[in-house]
């Protein structure tokens, strides 16, 4: 299952963008989803996460307060909110769905318990 990430994009700091998650034929719509994101030389990071029902989210601790990850149900598509953008945002952000049931909160921040990911969509904050 090939994930379709879009909407990044080149953004002034303090900026903001959206960036889209979809699943095809509603294949994972049982499936919870995260963000992950791989700036210059460094390696790749938890952004945020949610359940499948959408009712709990995760955010890692650089973009609490800016980030908002939420899920469309009727699309299944999940999106991600980002606000306040600062340099250190840039990167490919990467969207992935597990196979199996995540049970545990801790282990959405683990890039491997993603099976499906996305091609990656570039964002790109300049001062």
């Amino acid at each position: 299952v090939q994930l379709q990430a879009s909407g990044g994009g080149l953004v002034q700091a303090g900026g903001s963008l959206r960036l889209s998650c979809a699943a095809p034929g509603r294949t994972l719509s049982r499936s919870a989803r995260a963000w992950f994101r791989q700036g210059p030389r460094k390696d790749r990071e938890f952004v945020a996460g949610v359940t499948w029902t959408g009712s709990s989210t995760y955010y890692g601790d650089s973009v609490k307060g800016r980030f908002t990850i939420s899920r469309d149900k009727a699309t299944d598509t999940v999106y991600l909110q980002m606000d306040n953008l600062k340099r250190e945002d840039t990167g490919v952000y990467y969207c992935g769905a597990p196979r199996e049931r995540i049970w545990y909160p801790s282990r959405y921040y683990d890039s491997t318990e993603y099976d499906y990911w996305g091609q990656g969509t570039q964002v790109t904050v300049s001062s």
